[in-house]
């Protein structure tokens, strides 16, 4: 769509107090014939519900991931130890698997969506807290702070977005 600029609409306006010259009766009519107003990308609505589920899904699989692994193979008191490690009460290892685990299940879901997402940056922004001393690549020794920051994005972006399509009940998502 052309945007008219002020002289367009002055220079308009003075030709259409001339007799006999008949002047476009709407902006549509100034427009050049090869400008649309529609994008070419008029299918992509129809789209963005399957992407947004796409992104909420795979934000609930890595969730639960990560929470199953600190149960299943770093061990619930092993987890609790390494937390306590970095000078966190060791309460925090369960409050974190339980957020990681029941926030993946919800994401899964569809069930409040934006909630469990934003309710998750937090425990994102820890664990890129503790990966700050490794370096900026997750590869690196120890794990870098880049993945955790990517994934905590990604969760500010679903929160915006909701839950997309395939929802448990859309009452709760």
């Amino acid at each position: 769509c052309r945007l008219l600029r002020n002289s367009d609409v002055h220079n308009a306006l003075i030709i259409s107090r001339r007799p006999g010259v008949k002047v476009a009766s709407s902006i549509k009519q100034m427009e050049a014939p090869h400008m649309t107003t529609q994008s070419s990308l008029t299918a992509t609505p129809s789209l963005q519900p399957y992407a947004i589920t796409l992104l909420r899904v795979s934000l609930g699989v890595m969730a639960l991931a990560h929470g199953l692994l600190k149960v299943l193979v770093f061990t619930v008191p092993g987890t609790v130890g390494y937390f306590e490690s970095l000078g966190l009460p060791g309460f925090v290892a369960y409050l974190t698997i339980a957020a990681e685990v029941g926030g993946g299940i919800a994401l899964l879901l569809g069930v409040y969506t934006r909630w469990v997402s934003l309710a998750l940056v937090p425990v994102l922004l820890g664990a890129a807290w503790v990966h700050l001393g490794n370096g900026w690549i997750f590869s690196n020794a120890g794990g870098g702070w880049e993945f955790p920051v990517f994934w905590t994005l990604a969760l500010i972006v679903q929160a915006g977005l909701g839950s997309g399509h395939w929802v448990l009940n859309r009452r709760f998502a």
